[in-house]
């Protein structure tokens, strides 16, 4: 298939993987980035705009649109993906001259923050709704789509892999992520508990005044083939989980285990399915059992080694790189040929 695929294509981006993989898995692939569109850079005009018209810049809606057309017209696409693209003019997505429609969303469909009024004016138009939630099947179906898809996230084998350790530190207990009012109580307390030995890493930490007053090292982001030399050097590695997402997995799910760290994560259905628990990876279900956890790791770091690598085994065996992935969904896509 020839796929016109636009998607945010920074490096280490969940879309540039997924475009990545349906290359590998043999089809010609087109990328536009929309990312000036996304996530315009802090403090220029787009960026100024969006928080005062509370919308994305017209101008850069109207360039990737300009770059989009441009590049159907050359490559004559049988596909038309748009990974998350609802900020962008969903009558001209749909105009643009492909075969078949697909929208792509790695986030819940039915939290706000994931959607805009333009998307569901034109959610039932597309002709294949992909969604990384296996509660938005039902709800998407009900809302009018025309095919809805479920995939599990991915890990990508790019970006996510056994590293070296970096220098000389070691971490009982890490977390790499975004910080969300929903996760900022337990790592707060995480790292008055553990001190020294805590590392966290990811947009907003380093604004939390309760961390700062904490021994724990606290750090930005972190993307592409940094995060797995990261994971390195922590025994434990936090998978939380997007309660406004309702998450029951989340890319860190197959990214930690995929990069040779020990997977110390949330109960769910999903998680459970992935990896056996205090075999493959550890599940928590309150404070009190991940303390006991991460305790555990602790006095016996060789044992938890011994689980990463199980977990690493059953991860990387099983089929969830973004080619696989790919592969699901044009699966899907054939069936509507």
């Amino acid at each position: 298939m020839r796929i016109l695929f636009v998607g945010d294509d920074w490096v280490g981006s969940n879309a540039r993987s997924l475009a990545d993989g349906f290359r590998q898995a043999g089809h010609d692939v087109v990328v536009i980035d929309s990312t000036p569109v996304t996530l315009p850079a802090r403090l220029s005009p787009p960026w100024v705009y969006s928080k005062v018209a509370r919308r994305r810049a017209p101008w850069r809606i109207e360039r990737v649109h300009a770059e989009i057309e441009r590049a159907a017209a050359a490559f004559r696409p049988d596909v038309l993906f748009a990974f998350k693209s609802v900020y962008l003019d969903q009558r001209r997505l749909l105009d643009t001259p492909a075969r078949t429609y697909v929208h792509y969303s790695p986030d819940d469909v039915a939290n706000p923050a994931n959607i805009s009024a333009d998307y569901l004016a034109h959610e039932a138009d597309w002709d294949l709704v992909v969604t990384t939630k296996r509660h938005n099947v039902t709800e998407l179906c009900e809302r009018g789509v025309r095919a809805v898809g479920f995939v599990r996230s991915a890990y990508d084998p790019a970006w996510h892999h056994p590293a070296a350790r970096r220098g000389g530190r070691e971490y009982l207990v890490g977390f790499i992520g975004v910080c969300r009012p929903d996760r900022r109580d337990d790592l707060v307390e995480l790292a008055r508990v553990y001190g020294e030995r805590m590392l966290i890493r990811g947009p907003g930490w380093r604004r939390v005044p309760e961390l700062r007053a904490t021994a724990a090292t606290v750090a930005g982001p972190i993307y592409g083939q940094h995060y797995s030399a990261v994971i390195a050097d922590i025994t434990a590695n936090l998978v939380l989980l997007n309660s406004d997402n309702r998450d029951t997995h989340t890319c860190r799910s197959f990214e930690v285990p995929a990069a040779g760290g020990l997977f110390v994560g949330e109960r769910t259905d999903e998680h459970a399915e992935l990896l056996r628990d205090t075999v493959e990876c550890f599940l928590y279900s309150d404070r009190a059992e991940l303390r006991e956890i991460l305790d555990w790791c602790a006095a016996h770091p060789e044992k938890a080694s011994a689980i990463a690598a199980a977990g690493y085994a059953r991860i990387t065996t099983d089929g969830h790189r973004y080619v696989d992935r790919a592969r699901e969904i044009v699966t899907a896509i054939e069936t509507l040929i």
